[in-house]
């Protein structure tokens, strides 16, 4: 890597790495986890950088959707999740309550398989159309609504959306 080559990735790095580590945390729900991915990411991007692309912020942001979603394959079968710590806090109201609520999302977008959690992350929280996100998983776009349902669904019979309420997550 020459030096302008080197200079523009650390620059891209420090302008952009928190925003991969939180959207990588908002796929993984581990923060660990999370700066793994980003860090195996940019590690793999560096020393071609910068990538043969328009944008080279959606591009990483894609290297890390696929990274995690390898890494679910690849650990799927030996990890498994652990009790949470907090799972029987009781509710008094106010801050505790956000702290319980939380808790329930995240143990509720836990349980769900990566491809769904990855569809109802970059859908609802990164306000993707289904056209980008069937893009960047490699996927139709049929593929990516029927992950979408299949989320919902599951989240609703957690209790976290109303079930007769044609309103979504949006």
């Amino acid at each position: 890597m020459t030096a302008p080559d080197r200079a523009a990735f650390e620059a891209f790095v420090l302008a952009h790495g928190p925003e991969l580590v939180a959207f990588a945390r908002r796929l993984t729900l581990d923060h660990h986890r999370a700066e793994d991915v980003v860090q195996d990411v940019l590690a793999r991007m560096a020393p071609t950088w910068p990538p043969d692309a328009r944008d080279p912020l959606a591009y990483v942001h894609t290297a890390v959707l696929r990274q995690f979603l390898s890494w679910r394959r690849r650990f799927s079968s030996r990890e498994r999740p652990g009790p949470d710590v907090g799972a029987d806090l009781p509710a008094h109201g106010g801050f505790a309550d956000d702290v319980v609520e939380r808790r329930r999302v995240h143990r509720a977008l836990a349980a769900l398989p990566p491809a769904q959690r990855a569809v109802l992350v970059l859908r609802y929280h990164h306000d993707r159309a289904d056209a980008d996100i069937a893009a960047l998983m490699g996927c139709r776009e049929s593929t990516v609504r029927s992950h979408a349902r299949r989320g919902i669904a599951a989240l609703r019979a957690a209790g976290l959306l109303d079930p007769t309420s044609e309103e979504t997550l949006r």
